[in-house]
């Protein structure tokens, strides 16, 4: 059961809070419509409730707090908005980056591919989708980790009536394996023929909580369509009869239709026989249902639902008209959804099932769970806590777009390019030439692309969240960040190791092998090089998450040699009075150790690399901008 008790929005300068201690339930086994005219505060209650908005309240999904759930995935989906992903990811790498996160099989993403009718788009990146196809991933999405409760914003705008019956056939299947749906919507009529519950908000404040029959009898007026070739004919009867009988009937002609009316204040039992007496022919005679007032407003010029209680269930066999066939508008209803309305009884409730309109004149009994929707099976374990959950997902999220690929041939062909010309005039040391990098560059451009890379890897999580909406499958962001930092590592080593290779193979291929001898200093070169290489990527991937955009992940790149070098080495000038000879040997006193003597050539090395203003200013930078995002990124804890 999840069960939201007094939800309140932080209010914003002199502002009523959005939502105000609104409470209520959605039980499990059934689905529950989230009823409001927009901005009545549906969404920032979703939001409260997955702890994403600042506010106060309690929400507990099974008797336990968001915070305390040990696999969020495993018991909360979500579907907040658009599906949010890079547009040039294919929607099966976002479906299997997400198993990654969320730490299900992978097989898991293929399933639900099929489920939710995208096999065909398997590998159609997540920018062609048509927003039907969009809610088809996002509803994907939400069931990946076999979630016990779905939480949907307004799933079903802008879908078509199949469309809809699909989606809400899929919703009431997993209510009827004993899961909990809870879905805003700001139409009426979709909450009273989709939905088991409804709870009307307005204002952010709790205006009724009742179940389906009891909304529909209360909140939505009953009526009933008639489609006649003889409409001005029968429109005449009614009202001559309605005065006579002094009751009162409103008849209203559809301007859209000019052989259909809509009578409010009478049955289709009068109706029929009103049109027997008259000579009238019928070709629908059906109830319906409207709005109840401003209360909470549909969409603008909603088309009328029919309901697939026809009217042969209703009109007594004498002398009453009944439809002979049903119409097109009626089978268009019976694909977007009907209504309970309380004039017809329990035995006649007619309810949505996907796939082909029944026959005329049969009633449709409540499907009972998955004869809608076939639902993935489920899941046989809790998954394991492992750090190569993260790992994996960064993995997928930085291999599975064209970008890193992109941004290692860009460099490559910029690292050749500028290593031939720099050996022609013989000006440029070996180290130089191997790493492409002219003195007036601040950087050379494996060490620009290895920052790219990095700030890439926040940037665009901030700009095309995966994860954005579904709290429950974000790893914590510590482990995330530790991911993120080793993934982004090896990619700087890689891009380094291939500019060196690529350069050298050049200058052998132009020059001849006597070009490119081997230095005798290399280990220190190469290890030089790749703290290069590496400093950059982490210096990116620190500045995009700490601004939360990757142009200030490059800028914090290029600020190492451009202004923190330079500050560093002016720190540094100067007569040096101290010195660290002899460091190694106070070490091993310290530690009680005593380690080969060959490793004390290898730590003062290393302590002469550090020593230099690049490095000095890349392990300043690398620590401030550690700090900040512990500060930022760390402050609103989050689950793993």
């Amino acid at each position: 059961m999840l069960q939201a008790i007094g939800l309140t929005s932080a209010p914003r300068r002199d502002l009523t809070p959005a939502v105000d201690d609104l409470t209520f339930e959605a039980p499990p086994g059934s689905v529950t419509a989230l009823l409001g005219a927009p901005g009545a505060g549906k969404t920032t209650a979703l939001r409260l409730m997955l702890e994403l908005e600042p506010g106060r309240g309690l929400t507990s999904f099974r008797g336990r707090p968001l915070h305390r759930i040990p696999h969020p995935a495993r018991e909360i989906g979500v579907l907040l908005g658009d599906v949010p992903g890079h547009p040039a990811r294919s929607v099966g790498g976002q479906l299997r980056m997400l198993c990654a996160a969320a730490g299900v099989p992978v097989s898991r993403a293929d399933e639900l591919i099929e489920v939710v009718g995208l096999g065909a788009l398997r590998d159609e990146p997540l920018g062609s989708l048509s927003l039907g196809m969009d809610r088809r991933l996002g509803l994907a999405s939400a069931l990946l980790g076999d979630p016990h409760t779905l939480l949907l914003d307004t799933p079903s705008v802008g879908l078509s009536p199949r469309e809809n019956s699909w989606l809400y056939g899929l919703l009431r299947a997993h209510a009827g394996h004993g899961g909990t749906v809870l879905y805003t919507t700001s139409d009426p009529k979709e909450a009273a023929r989709t939905a088991d519950r409804v709870v009307t908000i307005d204002r952010g404040r709790l205006v009724a909580d009742q179940d389906a029959a009891s909304f529909a009898r209360t909140r939505l007026r009953p009526r009933v369509a008639v489609r006649t070739p003889h409409a001005a004919r029968l429109a005449d009867a009614l009202n001559r009869e309605a005065r006579a009988g002094r009751r009162s009937v409103e008849v209203v002609a559809r301007e859209d239709v000019g052989s259909v009316l809509t009578v409010y204040g009478s049955s289709c039992p009068e109706i029929g026989e009103t049109a027997f007496r008259h000579g009238v022919l019928l070709h629908q005679l059906a109830d319906e249902i409207g709005d109840a007032g401003p209360a909470v407003p549909a969409p603008a010029a909603p088309a009328p639902v029919t309901v697939h209680v026809l009217a042969a269930a209703n009109v007594p066999a004498s002398g009453a008209a009944r439809t002979p066939e049903v119409s097109e508008a009626a089978r268009d209803s019976e694909v977007s959804g009907v209504a309970r309305t309380p004039d017809v009884p329990a035995a006649s409730e007619a309810v949505r099932v996907p796939g082909p309109a029944p026959a005329p004149g049969t009633r449709v009994a409540r499907h009972m769970r998955g004869d809608s929707a076939p639902l993935p099976p489920p899941l046989p374990s809790r998954p394991v806590r492992s750090p190569l959950r993260p790992v994996r997902y960064e993995l997928r999220r930085m291999f599975g777009v064209r970008s890193a690929p992109l941004i290692v041939a860009a460099v490559l062909v910029a690292s050749v390019a500028l290593a031939v010309p720099l050996a022609r005039t013989g000006a440029t040391p070996l180290p130089g030439l191997l790493a492409a990098w002219p003195a007036l560059l601040p950087l050379p451009p494996a060490a620009l692309g290895a920052g790219l890379l990095g700030a890439l890897s926040f940037g665009d999580e901030y700009r095309y969240p995966a994860l954005a909406g579904a709290r429950g499958t974000v790893p914590r962001r510590l482990g995330l960040l530790l991911a993120k930092l080793l993934v982004t590592a090896g990619a700087a080593l890689l891009l380094a190791s291939l500019s060196v290779l690529a350069d050298a193979g050049a200058l052998r291929l132009v020059y001849g092998a006597a070009a490119v001898p081997v230095p005798d200093n290399w280990i220190a070169l190469s290890a030089g090089w790749a703290g290069l290489a590496v400093g950059c990527a982490w210096a990116g991937l620190l500045g995009a998450g700490v601004f939360r955009i990757t142009i200030a992940g490059m800028a914090a790149v290029v600020a190492v040699p451009t202004l923190v070098g330079p500050l560093v080495q002016k720190a540094l000038a100067g007569p040096s009075v101290r010195s660290v000879v002899g460091l190694p040997a106070r070490l091993r006193e310290l530690a009680w150790l005593d380690w080969p003597r060959q490793a004390d050539h290898w730590l003062m090395a290393t302590v002469r690399l550090v020593a230099q203003p690049v490095a000095a200013a890349l392990a300043l930078s690398l620590s401030v901008l550690l700090c900040a995002y512990l500060l930022t990124g760390l402050r609103r804890r989050a689950r793993w």
